[in-house]
């Protein structure tokens, strides 16, 4: 499949039929930015709205492996991409690693093609009509979040951290990365806010705690909340099911995040 990019004309048009698009960013890798992404994805299905997830990691994409896509190839020809349908029709994927031939194949490009793979996802992927598209971007203000910003035109960006400070640290030029592009930051989470422990229920702040909160007062920027740490998450990742739809502590936070985002 060649990797022609859309022009302006199919982007509009594509966009036009999309309610409101939201970029998850983060400062640094390894904060659950791609977990946080799906199970906010899954949250908004969950809740009855039709919704897109687009995985623009190109070099390390995780989230079919968050919701058991591995196995998915697309189909169509390279103008009309067909993503991975779930839950009922109410979320639809797309991810570079619908592409590969082979799991564990790897991605070797440089800017100009991925920017045209970016704008190929978005404006070629058959979407129809969405409420919500969540894209996941890699960590860092390189050329996925830049071609993102430039071609799908988000509504804002969601920035996770987790509370330390040399996260929040990275997360600052994320948000100087929104700034000089003017987009909007609809808010902070940190995630991996404290772990519960599943046997005693005692909550212990691993990675220090409150730094998003700090961050987001001193820079005036919403805070959307906290993700506590609970091994469930990581065990469900792993086999391909989020939490969304559970009735468990992390559902809550989530549920209340979304609740914020879409107010």
């Amino acid at each position: 499949m060649s990797h022609q990019g859309a022009d302006d004309e199919r982007l509009q048009e594509t966009l036009a039929s999309i309610g409101k698009k939201f970029v998850v960013l983060s400062g640094k890798g390894g904060v659950g930015k791609s977990t946080v992404a799906v199970n906010l994805a899954a949250g908004l299905a969950h809740a009855g709205k039709k919704t897109g997830l687009l995985d623009t990691d190109l070099h390390g994409p995780s989230v079919p492996k968050m919701l058991g896509l591995e196995s998915f190839l697309t189909s169509g020809d390279e103008t009309h991409l067909t993503p991975a349908v779930l839950l009922d029709g109410r979320l639809k994927v797309m991810s570079v690693q619908f592409l590969l031939q082979n799991l564990h194949d790897s991605v070797i490009w440089r800017g100009p093609l991925k920017h045209a793979v970016i704008s190929q996802f978005i404006g070629h992927t058959v979407w129809g009509e969405l409420d919500y598209l969540i894209i996941d971007s890699p960590p860092g203000t390189g050329d996925e979040p830049l071609s993102v910003a430039q071609t799908a035109k988000p509504d804002g960006a969601i920035i996770v951290t987790t509370p330390q400070e040399v996260a929040t640290f990275d997360v600052r030029k994320s948000i100087d990365f929104c700034t000089k592009l003017s987009l909007p930051v609809i808010g902070i989470i940190e995630n991996m806010s404290g772990f519960c422990c599943p046997h005693c229920g005692k909550e212990t702040a691993i990675f220090s705690s409150g730094g998003g909160k700090r961050m987001a007062d001193e820079l005036h920027i919403p805070f959307l909340g906290t993700i506590p740490i609970i091994p469930d998450v990581v065990r469900e990742s792993d086999a391909g099911r989020t939490i969304s739809g559970d009735d468990s502590p992390l559902q809550e936070a989530f549920t209340a995040i979304l609740g914020k985002i879409t107010g």
